[in-house]
């Protein structure tokens, strides 16, 4: 099994992103096409999304060991994920080090969160559109706005809708993402075990109006990210590099460039 990626420039650093639930790795396009001047950027579809394969269960250790597979120990790289993505790239660094020269989090900590029920919302009202009557995508916009009112988020879905030979279809595997979205929530402290903390450098990005990250949160993320360095976004909710892309792409930028000691 091998993830679907898209790079962006020759020279440089090496920069692997990694999106969030119902995200793509074409997300990041617009922070690709500014970092590529100076560094190698790839943009990767997670597992069960985008154009990448499908799983029979989710299982983040099995995630993160899936993009591992893409990396390379004779070339350590910047690593950067949001939400769900974040999650990914946390636990990637804990069980593969050697493969990781600095660690980006965005709006996310290493915790289980509760609440989910927004997000089985938007799968079962994306599950319940009769794709094969659907003619146009504006019809699947309507068919949306009553469980998803909110014209940005139904947007951003709506991205997963795609037509291939006459059909529409969901890239997500949504019928998997439905049954483990609990595990979704939740971070696998018990499948990682005793791993010792990863000493590189960390930008921990969050936005000012989300509560993915939260003092609560710090004793875990220190615990196992000691070099830690928190920055919030003022005026940007859970989806910082979208909602602020020139105030993130700044910081991410100054981290890139930073000396590691």
């Amino acid at each position: 099994m091998s993830l679907h990626k898209v790079e962006y420039g020759e020279h440089g650093r090496r920069v692997v992103f990694c999106h969030g639930l119902f995200g793509q790795g074409r997300n990041w396009t617009q922070h690709a096409k500014q970092l590529a001047p100076d560094h190698r950027v790839t943009l990767v579809d997670i597992p069960n999304h985008g154009r990448s394969p499908w799983t029979q269960r989710w299982d983040f250790l099995e995630a993160a060991d899936l993009v591992a597979e893409l990396l390379d120990p004779a070339d350590p790289v910047a690593l950067v994920g949001h939400s769900l993505g974040g999650k990914i790239v946390m636990a990637l660094a804990l069980r593969h080090p050697e493969l990781v020269e600095r660690l980006c989090v965005v709006d996310v900590s290493p915790v289980r969160y509760s609440g989910a029920g927004q997000f089985g919302r938007y799968i079962d009202a994306m599950l319940d559109i009769d794709l094969a009557s659907l003619e146009q995508r504006g019809d699947a916009d309507a068919a949306l706005r009553e469980a998803v009112p909110d014209d940005t988020i139904r947007g951003f879905l709506l991205q997963n809708l795609r037509r291939e030979d006459g059909v529409w279809r969901w890239q997500p595997n949504l019928e998997l993402l439905r049954a483990d979205l609990d595990r979704l929530g939740d971070w696998p402290s018990d499948a990682l075990g005793e791993v010792p903390a990863y000493d590189g450098p960390v930008l921990w990005l969050g936005g000012s109006e989300s509560d993915y990250v939260t003092e609560e949160y710090a004793p875990a993320m220190d615990a196992l990210f000691p070099r830690n360095r928190r920055v919030t976004v003022k005026g940007a909710g859970h989806w910082v590099h979208s909602e602020r892309p020139e105030v993130f792409g700044e910081v991410l930028r100054a981290f890139l460039d930073r000396s590691p000691d």
